[in-house]
């Protein structure tokens, strides 16, 4: 078979190989369209030749197949090599701006002199909430109180916050929190 005839063959062949070929990369279309792109180019370069022992079709249609499970070895190969050099390196600490330091220890003092201006109980709700990623059931059992009572001190407590971080503008002049 000369290469016109070759070609027009696959081109007949075209619908039914990239439906093979996403059959045999389990409906992934990104990695059935690379297996196809393979292995026609495996026709091309003269390394996989049709030897008319059976169908174009059933050559062909071997072909993607093998060319898949090639494809599926090489990309778990890659992936055990890099879960192996994630497992080696040393974890990047990311480096914080003097600028950035500043402002998150001056809003991180700003919350914490806002909390402590809050009644007890409100300081008590919010910071079992906040910082010990408590429930309100939990923090109330913690407390002692009602899970009612836990509801009104940890609202109380988020607005009189709100309104004292608004008031005094931590956000804005940070630009760390709203815009």
């Amino acid at each position: 078979m000369d290469g016109a005839e070759l070609r027009a063959e696959l081109e007949k062949h075209h619908r039914q190989a990239y439906a093979w070929a996403l059959s045999c990369c389990s409906r992934d279309s990104v990695a059935a369209e690379e297996t196809l792109q393979k292995a026609y180019l495996k026709i091309l370069d003269g390394s996989a030749r049709f030897g008319e022992k059976a169908s174009l079709k059933t050559w062909l249609f071997a072909l993607i197949r093998n060319t898949a499970a090639d494809e599926f070895r090489r990309r778990s190969r890659d992936r055990a090599k890099l879960i192996e050099y994630e497992q080696r390196a040393e974890p990047l600490i990311p480096i914080e701006r003097p600028d950035e330091k500043m402002e998150r220890s001056q809003v991180r003092d700003s919350l914490a002199q806002a909390l402590a201006g809050l009644p007890a109980r409100q300081q008590e709700i919010l910071r079992l909430v906040f910082y010990h990623d408590l429930s309100l059931s939990e923090a109330a059992a913690v407390m002692g109180i009602s899970l009612g009572t836990a509801r009104t001190h940890y609202e109380r407590g988020k607005d009189r916050l709100r309104r004292w971080l608004e008031t005094g503008k931590v956000f804005d002049e940070s630009g760390l929190g709203r815009k």
